[in-house]
């Protein structure tokens, strides 16, 4: 059985970093900007942005497992040439900026590639300089002297083109992964590895068959585990871990084939066990097969539990609109056809210009700016038409009383723009309407910092 509500509460109460947590990152992330663009330092001259990567542009962060675990956040520091150093200076010259900081001096730690910012409690930020040259993006290793080719921006793009395949579920199913993976210790693979592996199996395809194939949590998490361990066991040696966003690179070095064949062992015993507790329609029995994957703590939440689930999902804002209420529009989403949009983040006046969309970020943008939305792809026939909705969520907007939720028509520029007032998780949706049925429809997340 699937046990819709059982994921949902394992997820909020056990895997997902708590919202505080995440707030504070932002907050810390913020302010490490803000001190990188105007420090008194040569590297305040070259900045260019700051870019999220890793688990928090990707979303993927979990909350501590174990102990001695912790959680981190990487942030890209952009910055401009400079042909007079090496590639071992950036480090170097980064740590040097922070030291010179009464605030920062003395939780930095220069490491290969980055400067770690420690803090109190169980989390850090991993600062790394980051460039165009030649025309391609590197990051440096100090410790080898050399820039290494990359595509961090190129990477976010991707997963989350995948995300949007499965409806968002894609990113909730790797924490899950990454929680087994911290919970169980039964094999290690680093996070960027296991969320490149995961999002890979990913195929729009597969909803011309099925439109269902990525229709819920747990559906997500068995189809993309089986046809991982479809592509594992074709492999027994640890096959070439292209990047997928820089093809010329990839992650063979980051693994081993020993961590591989542990990996591809544990993997195919996960996928049989979660497709058996999927398939079982005894609920108690069900239940016994997700506990031997995820623990005790994969429970019947509570029902005051499930009030606050259901309230912290429910319509919380005052005259929210809805498509086939409010509009008589029905919503049938064909497979044939999709929509996609990209957000970016519009100049302001005495601030740098963000450089690239908004998914190359992560869906991380500061508070105060104004994001362009456009219609970048529609395969819908025309005509068609286009409405918009734009949902604020979590503490701030509440308090202010915005957390919106109307639905306005497209004026017919394909673009809509929107600015970043309140903390917290949000997103805009975009409806294409062919012959008065909602047929395509896309989501971009919006965490404003």
């Amino acid at each position: 059985m699937k046990l819709l509500k059982y994921f949902d509460a394992f997820l909020v109460n056990t895997v997902n970093l708590n919202q505080t947590r995440l707030d504070l990152l932002g907050e810390r992330i913020e302010a490490i900007t803000n001190f990188l663009q105007s420090c008194d330092h040569e590297l305040a001259g070259m900045f260019v942005q700051t870019v999220p990567q890793g688990s928090y542009a990707h979303r993927t962060i979990i909350k501590p497992v174990g102990p001695n675990d912790g959680f981190d956040a990487d942030l890209l520091l952009e910055v401009t040439e400079d042909t007079g150093w090496e590639a071992e200076d950036y480090v170097d010259r980064l740590y040097e900026a922070f030291r010179g900081s009464t605030t920062y001096k003395n939780m930095v730690t220069a490491k290969t590639r980055c400067v770690k910012v420690n803090y109190a409690g169980d989390f850090h930020v991993d600062v790394v300089p980051y460039m165009e040259r030649h025309g391609e993006k590197f990051i440096t290793n100090s410790e080898n002297n050399e820039f290494e080719l990359t595509n961090p921006e190129g990477f976010n793009s991707w997963l989350d083109e995948k995300n949007r395949t499965t409806g968002g579920r894609l990113v909730k199913v790797i924490r899950l992964m990454k929680y087994l993976r911290d919970y169980k210790n039964t094999f290690s693979v680093k996070s960027f590895i296991l969320t490149m592996l995961m999002a890979d199996r990913v195929n729009s395809a597969k909803l011309l068959d099925d439109d269902k194939h990525y229709q819920d949590i747990p559906t997500v998490l068995k189809n993309v585990l089986a046809a991982l361990h479809e592509y594992l066991d074709a492999n027994p040696t640890m096959p070439l871990l292209a990047d997928p966003s820089c093809p010329t690179e990839d992650f063979n070095h980051r693994w081993n084939q020993e961590q591989y064949a542990n990996f591809r062992k544990w993997i195919q015993y996960y996928s049989k066990k979660v497709t058996a507790a999927y398939d079982m329609q005894d609920k108690d029995a069900s239940l016994a097969l997700w506990q031997e994957v995820f623990g005790d703590d994969f429970k019947a939440p509570t029902a005051t539990a499930v009030a606050a689930l259901e309230a912290s999902l429910s319509v919380v804002a005052s005259g929210e609109k809805f498509l086939e209420h409010d509009f008589h529009i029905p919503t049938q989403l064909d497979p044939r056809y999709r929509v996609r949009i990209s957000g970016r983040i519009l100049p302001k006046d005495g601030f740098r210009s963000f450089k690239g969309s908004l998914q190359s970020r992560g869906g991380v943008v500061g508070k105060q700016r104004v994001i362009r939305f456009e219609v970048t792809n529609c395969t819908v026939p025309q005509p068609y038409e286009i409405y918009w909705k734009i949902k604020n969520r979590g503490e701030a907007a509440k308090r202010a009383n915005c957390m919106r939720g109307e639905i306005v028509r497209d004026d017919g520029s394909g673009r809509r723009d929107e600015p970043t007032m309140y903390p917290g998780n949000h997103y805009l949706e975009c409806y294409v309407v062919h012959n008065g049925v909602c047929v395509a429809m896309d989501r971009q997340p919006v965490i404003i910092t």
